[in-house]
């Protein structure tokens, strides 16, 4: 592989918290240097920058792709060539696919799958029980041999306290990460919005903030009782985070994400029965969605992702209550997080390492920083340029974006995963 050279870029470093312009040197797959003018290797290729800036890969920890079993939504092919053009150069995949990911067998199929056709990295999750049922444990040891970074059940929580006990027990003794859905099955089966004043005048079936935060309190507790790592995937109340700050003070070992239609999006985006913002968990209140800008800020959030999970047309096509679920966020998770930069005041370091940096250490991956000896996957974008998003031009099998026709500031220019380019 040629060595590359990046002439003149805007050096975003989330674990300096730097932004200066300079020159970055990537050999053999990885980060070899930074300077400023220095000479060019001879046979590289040099990639002129002209001040554009330049950070670390993006690295999702939430993406649903839908091999196996559901290939015409989205493959392996199409979200690596999605996950390219947004600038996310590592993909963590949800296990609640069909069947599961919850056998050796089924992870190596999607790990050989994903090697063999996806532009990017893909680092699978396993299932933290059987069928993604929450009744019986997988086999952790085997998965984990297998590749599978953490464990979870996707968007299905674990219901029974014991047997999600008896998880964390057997992930402490095999040190592995758990990401657990913090939404309580019961409270949510039915409720397709908030509950408050604006789902009752619309006439949606609603579900209480309190879902979220009775389980992730009980999640929590768990946790702190059996030391385990331990991870609440896509937050989205201010109460969510009372609770998280005093997890931390307490020192517990917990992490968390939002999903950006969380910290974009709010309820009065579903006024007019608009399906494709149609989420889980559903959009929140405004004090919501500006808590969960405040946590970032603050540092208590430590993830963004894009929950992406793709459906088709007839999946999203229909009465708001019976709609699916979900929208597609591979191409969209940069220029609508960077309104975090422009808008709320996030510095870019401080954006990239929630986008990038913090996944990465938590998925055991050498990237997310701009150090040498780094993975050399990296993103190259405008973060000022002007765009309407328009959910046809998406790489994606799905269209199904919460943010059509949503004017943001952002364009990817390229893409690189081990210094190969893959989008631009």
């Amino acid at each position: 592989m040629r060595p590359v050279v990046f002439r003149d870029a805007r050096l975003i470093d989330p674990v300096r918290g730097t932004e200066e312009r300079g020159d970055l040197l990537a050999e053999r797959g990885r980060i070899a240097g930074r300077g400023h003018g220095e000479g060019v290797p001879e046979g590289a290729t040099v990639v002129e920058c002209d001040g554009q800036a330049l950070a670390p890969g993006i690295v999702d920890f939430n993406v649903t792709i839908g091999e196996p079993g559901a290939r015409h939504r989205e493959s392996f092919k199409s979200g690596g060539l999605a996950a390219a053009a947004g600038g996310v150069t590592t993909i963590v995949t949800q296990p609640d696919t069909d069947p599961p990911i919850d056998d050796p067998a089924v992870l190596e199929f999607v790990t050989r799958r994903a090697r063999e056709v996806c532009a990017v990295r893909v680092l699978p999750k396993a299932t933290l029980t059987k069928g993604a049922a929450g009744q019986e444990m997988t086999e952790y040891r085997f998965l984990l041999d297998a590749g599978a970074v953490a464990f979870g059940d996707g968007e299905r929580a674990v219901a029974d306290p014991v047997v999600f006990r008896r998880c964390l027990q057997y992930a402490r003794s095999v040190d592995a990460l758990v990401c657990h859905f913090p939404q309580e099955p019961h409270f949510s089966a039915l409720g397709c919005a908030t509950e408050g004043l604006f789902a009752t005048l619309r006439g949606l079936p609603s579900v209480p903030v309190e879902a979220e935060a009775i389980m992730l309190t009980r999640d929590i507790r768990i946790a702190a009782l059996t030391g385990t790592r331990y991870h609440a995937d896509c937050i989205s109340s201010a109460e969510s985070l009372a609770i998280l700050r005093r997890a931390r003070e307490a020192g517990l070992d917990v992490t968390c994400s939002v999903a950006v239609p969380h910290v974009s999006l709010n309820e009065l985006d579903i006024a007019d029965f608009r399906t494709f913002s149609k989420v889980s968990p559903p959009l929140r209140h405004e004090d919501d969605r500006a808590a969960m800008e405040e946590g970032l800020r603050e540092g208590l959030i430590d993830i963004i992702v894009s929950a992406h999970r793709p459906w088709d047309e007839e999946a999203k096509r229909l009465p708001f209550a019976q709609a699916a679920s979900g929208g597609v966020g591979l191409e969209t998770i940069l220029p609508v997080s960077l309104d975090l930069h422009h808008r709320a005041g996030l510095s870019l370091p401080m954006l990239f390492e929630r986008l990038s940096r913090t996944p990465a250490r938590l998925a055991g991956l050498e990237a997310g920083t701009l150090e040498p000896g780094a993975l050399a996957d990296l993103v190259l974008f405008d973060p000022d340029a002007p765009r309407r998003l328009d959910r046809k031009a998406l790489l994606s099998k799905s269209k199904n974006s919460p943010f059509h026709e949503r004017l943001v500031q952002g364009r990817v220019l390229g893409t690189w995963v081990g210094g190969r380019r893959v989008f631009g």
